[in-house]
């Protein structure tokens, strides 16, 4: 893995892309300012009084990787900037609204949208956020992008955000089953993280004209790496190093979220079962379900789901048959994100 490369890119592609991200993000009428303080507080860009500031933003590692596929592919990165803008846009919409689902006040060390401003109107800015996403996606008729491809994209966009809300709504109904199998967990994260990883990848290559073939290729590599980044959180959330990942150890456990290790867990330990249906779990009760996981080999499990799945997504890669140094940054950057801390 060359992270040296992955750096080269980023620091290609990121300046540009925050700028495309920029140009949507700002009101036409002064009235409305409140609106998109309120969304370019949680991209990074404002503070908690909507003045102009840095704060941490996310790893834009969607929008990076349909920029990647799109030079891997031969054609010019900067025709995918809108695509990538609004892939991210998406991904933030999602974030905004999954605070609020799931009644998180926290998110990257600030106050989530909605906890900041209300419920109403954090449902309003994620709103706002997918209708600009939207918007984003029509300017690649500006970077020469033909119009049949452009609708096609939307097209693909479209189904993706529909997955995603269809991955979602699996995810909320966990929280009030008693049983989860993996196969119904795996199809939740197919929707909830995986499709859009998968279009990111099939849209820089949709831009750039490769064929299906390849196309269908890069989805897969998308895919498998979609699946094998959530196997991983799994992993973070419970076992984790909280200087790394800003989460108590054990947060999964304490929230009760159906994670695979948890689901792994579940189908081989009636005690898990039994400690997790307390109506509420002390800090002794977290550690002692760790623990339980541990014996059933529910880390082991997980981390093998995902390595087999990185495996997949590589070998989606090598089938694409993409030369050069961006092609490179692609299988570099999937062994990163496999490997991450946080």
């Amino acid at each position: 893995m060359n992270q040296q490369n992955i750096k080269t890119f980023r620091e290609r592609y990121l300046p540009p892309l925050e700028a495309e991200m920029r140009a949507l993000v700002r009101p036409t009428d002064p009235r409305h300012s409140g609106l998109f303080g309120m969304l370019r507080y949680h991209l990074g860009w404002a503070d908690a009084s909507f003045h102009p500031s840095r704060a941490q933003s996310g790893k834009r590692v969607r929008p990076v990787l349909c920029l990647l596929a799109c030079e891997a592919c031969g054609s010019p990165w900067e025709r995918a900037l809108p695509a990538g803008a609004a892939i991210e846009f998406m991904h933030n919409f999602s974030l905004i609204h999954d605070d609020i689902e799931d009644r998180d006040t926290i998110r990257r060390g600030r106050l989530t949208v909605w906890a900041l401003c209300g419920l109403a109107q954090g449902i309003n800015a994620g709103d706002a956020l997918f209708a600009i996403s939207q918007l984003a996606l029509v300017r690649l008729s500006e970077r020469g992008v033909p119009a049949p491809t452009v609708v096609a994209a939307l097209r693909l966009f479209n189904h993706t955000c529909l997955a995603l809300t269809e991955g979602q709504y699996l995810d909320i109904g966990f929280e009030s089953c008693d049983e989860v199998s993996i196969p119904e967990y795996l199809a939740m994260v197919e929707g909830k993280t995986a499709a859009l990883i998968a279009c990111a990848c099939e849209m820089g290559a949709l831009i750039a004209a490769a064929p299906e073939d390849r196309r269908e290729r890069l989805r897969a590599f998308g895919h498998h790496l979609g699946m094998a980044f959530q196997m991983k959180d799994d992993v973070l959330g419970i076992w984790g190093d909280p200087a790394t990942t800003g989460k108590p150890v054990g947060a999964d456990i304490a929230r009760r979220k159906k994670t695979l290790p948890i689901v792994h867990g579940l189908e081989h330990s009636a005690e898990l079962g039994a400690l997790l249906a307390r109506e509420t779990l002390s800090e002794d009760d977290v550690r002692h379900a760790t623990r339980l996981l541990e014996e059933t080999e529910s880390r082991e499990y997980t981390e093998q789901v995902a390595r087999d799945h990185h495996a997949r997504a590589l070998a989606a890669l090598d089938e694409a048959r993409l030369e050069g140094p961006a092609a490179q940054a692609l299988h570099d950057l999937a062994q990163a994100l496999l490997g991450r801390d946080h």
